[in-house]
Order: structure tokens, then sequence, then C-alpha cells
């Protein structure tokens, strides 16, 4: 086994396990099939199929759904461009690399809720 030793941007040096054809191959494929069910999944919020808080609770089974970008979700959304979906997570304090993962509980809440009051106007 061959590792490759790579610095991060911060300096520190990670190690890195040189893959096998089939493993890359592998890896590949389980990409691949990741954004697949994340483009359904934005599709179907878009078509108005399933509610942002269905698709935030998906999260927590679905690894997939859990790495999509939250400013990912909202620009899936009819009428919430990149701008809006700026300010939508700044005025609820989501930071613009957050994750479906990585929301917190009171900022998922804050999130479905600022979105039920959006739909609702």
């Amino acid at each position: 086994m061959i590792w490759i030793t790579m610095r991060s941007d911060r300096g520190l040096a990670v190690g890195l396990k040189e893959l096998t054809p089939q493993e890359r191959s592998d890896a590949l494929e389980k990409a691949a099939k990741a954004r697949a069910v994340r483009a359904a999944a934005k599709e179907r919020l878009k078509r108005g199929e399933v509610s942002v808080a269905e698709l935030i609770s998906s999260g927590a089974t679905d690894d997939a759904i859990a790495r999509m970008r939250v400013v990912e979700l909202l620009e899936a959304l009819p009428g919430i461009g990149p701008v809006r979906a700026a300010g939508i997570m700044a005025e609820i304090g989501i930071a613009g690399s957050r994750r479906i993962r990585g929301l917190g509980i009171h900022q998922a809440r804050a999130l479905v809720d600022f979105m039920d009051t959006q739909q609702s106007v």
C-alpha cells in the first residue's frame, strides 16, 4: 500500500491512500449516484412534490441528501436565485458553505419556518 502525502491549504500534511483502479471506479460510481439523488431531490422540490422540511428530515437517513449544500436546496425553489438564497441564509444565520447535515436544530427550524411564511404570503 502506498500513501501519498499532500499539503492542505492550512499547511498540514495529509496522508492519502493510493486507490486501486477498482476502488477508484467504485468511488466514481458512488459519487455519480449521490449526484443523481441530489438532482432528483432538487427537481422534486422545484415541482412542489416535497417540502423543505421533508427534504431536511430526509437528510437524517439519506447520506446523499445530507451532503447537499443548503444554498443548493434554496436555489432549487421557484423564485429563489443565488442572491435571494444568500440573503435568506444571512438573515437566518446559516453559513454559505453549510450542508443539510450540518444544520443545527435551531437553524433547521428557522429555515423551515422562514420558508413556510414565505409560501403563505
